[in-house]
């Protein structure tokens, strides 16, 4: 048993709660780490632009976290998953914590996550999990927005400057390697492609990188080398960058707790 919870649910709905809950911790974060841009973006259009993004990824966790919270029965509600967890309690992809650095690096992790979750809410639309399939409907139809923003940015960075460009490709260098986990199936993902709940992962991976290869052939990017991966975010073992991160977003809420506004 990992760091995540203590569990008495049966074997597919332990994995439902773990999957769910990962998809909703990957959301939450990474709208965290995007609303962290508002009023410092280089632009009033890409800070309108990543506030949208943050918006819909945080109303896309909610959507998840509840569920989450109902699979597991505890009494563990959207609020409560989201401000009253440690760090080894939270299951999200370990590229949607890495900060944001430079405006470039930023669109490097948002592309890379969008893609990534293009693909997966595309695969769940035919989940036989009725709730997670209407959670993809609503969601993909922002994701597509997400892709195309952020690879809209990408193309302009990379083949813009001199500058632009080395920015970008550093980012991509940087960041590739924890795109590995992006594809890295457990015995979560295998219980619930079994039971026809989620997509498999590996069926999901040439798509993504043949989405992404088009980008970045666009931005005249090069795509890394996949290199060794150290990281396991989903499951629960995370980089130093997600407790520091935690510890302001979940401020108000540990300190005043069951506070109404």
């Amino acid at each position: 048993m990992s760091a995540v919870t203590e569990s008495t649910l049966d074997p597919v709905r332990e994995a439902l709660f773990r999957y769910v809950l990962r998809l909703g911790d990957t959301s939450l974060v990474l709208g965290q780490r995007l609303a962290e841009w508002v009023g410092h973006s280089p632009a009033l259009e890409a800070d309108l632009g990543l506030a949208n993004l943050s918006l819909d990824l945080v109303g896309q966790a909610r959507l998840l976290l509840t569920y989450a919270g109902e699979v597991e029965g505890k009494g563990r509600d959207e609020d409560a998953l989201a401000f009253f967890r440690d760090a080894p309690a939270f299951v999200n992809l370990t590229l949607a914590e890495q900060p944001n650095g430079d405006f470039g690096r930023t669109i490097v992790r948002q592309f890379l996550l969008d893609a990534w979750q293009l693909e997966v809410y595309e695969g769940l639309l035919g989940s036989s999990d009725t709730r997670l399939a209407s959670v993809a409907a609503k969601a993909i139809k922002e994701t597509r927005y997400h892709f195309r923003f952020s690879s809209g940015w990408l193309v302009r960075l990379g083949d813009g400057t001199e500058e632009s460009h080395r920015r970008v490709q550093e980012a991509l260098n940087e960041l590739w390697r924890f795109t590995t986990e992006l594809f890295a199936a457990d015995d979560v993902e295998v219980a619930l492609v079994a039971a026809g709940v989620a997509p498999a992962l590996a069926a999901l991976q040439p798509r993504w990188l043949a989405r992404v290869d088009e980008v970045l052939k666009e931005a005249t990017l090069v795509r890394p080398a996949a290199v060794a991966y150290q990281w396991h975010g989903k499951r629960g073992v995370h980089t130093e960058h997600l407790g520091h991160m935690l510890a302001e977003m979940q401020h108000l809420q540990r300190t005043y707790p069951g506070a109404q506004w």
